[in-house]
């Protein structure tokens, strides 16, 4: 398949799955519950942390989550009593608990209260790597356990940080399709990348697109290199592209 013949192939699945039909069974459903911004902020960003293993799980428990945060994401974040984050305690998904939950609300607040807010942080940080090596710095920078460090990737520790960039697809993607919701402006979808995973990975490599054995973030890099080549203003359009082929097409 040559360059053009690939384009074609991929801009065609990336916009056969680039549908709101697509996203019921995603954890991108959690976030579309809300309207206002910071809400959709906050449980995207909560969501996209727990979302692996079993993408039913995932949704179950993004749901939970709404729940536990009294259906009101940024308000529970700003206004919680110490006695709120107890309903806390008894979440889990796989190795991220209730402990780790309270945290991050605690970590939220302090990041709207005295930082700006997520998109603040993120925002006018280039290359995207650093940044969000610098966002995990300052999420924790107030007292927290050692454990919940891991439910943060750092690309400069060559993670290839799948969630975040999945989380940052999200924010900053145009939402004219339905799916992602274009609210950081501050941010191009140039900038972002590829939240590479076992099945878009396993479908770059089918394409001839990544070579890189492991799902680093030199793969990050290489898949990057490769699907700006493609498009260089969207490129991470073609996430929809790879995701569907590997899941739903079993390419």
């Amino acid at each position: 398949m040559n360059k053009q013949d690939l384009k074609d192939f991929l801009d065609a699945k990336a916009e056969y799955y680039e549908q709101p039909d697509f996203i019921e069974t995603d954890p991108i459903v959690i976030p579309h519950q809300f309207t206002k911004k910071e809400d959709i902020e906050i449980s995207a960003f909560l969501v996209a942390t727990i979302a692996w293993g079993n993408r039913k799980s995932i949704v179950k428990n993004g749901f939970r989550m709404n729940q536990l945060l009294q259906e009101s994401p940024f308000d529970f974040v700003m206004n919680h009593q110490e006695t709120d984050l107890k309903d806390l305690l008894n979440f889990k998904h796989r190795t991220f608990n209730g402990e780790d939950f309270i945290f991050f609300i605690k970590s939220l607040q302090n990041i709207y209260k005295s930082h700006g807010g997520l998109q603040k942080v993120f925002e006018n940080k280039n290359p995207m790597p650093n940044g969000i090596h610098q966002f995990k710095t300052l999420f924790f920078s107030i007292p927290h356990l050692r454990r919940t460090q891991k439910h943060v990737s750092d690309p400069l520790k060559n993670s290839a940080a799948k969630r975040i960039n999945m989380f940052l697809r999200w924010m900053v993607r145009p939402a004219d399709k339905g799916v992602d919701f274009g609210l950081w402006q501050g941010l191009e979808p140039a900038q972002l990348s590829c939240p590479l995973d076992v099945h878009s990975g396993n479908v770059a490599r089918k394409l001839g697109v990544l070579k890189r054995k492991q799902n680093d973030l030199k793969a990050v890099q290489e898949l990057d290199h490769a699907l700006r080549n493609l498009d260089p203003i969207d490129p991470v359009k073609y996430d929809f592209a790879l995701f569907g082929l590997g899941v739903f097409e079993k390419f």
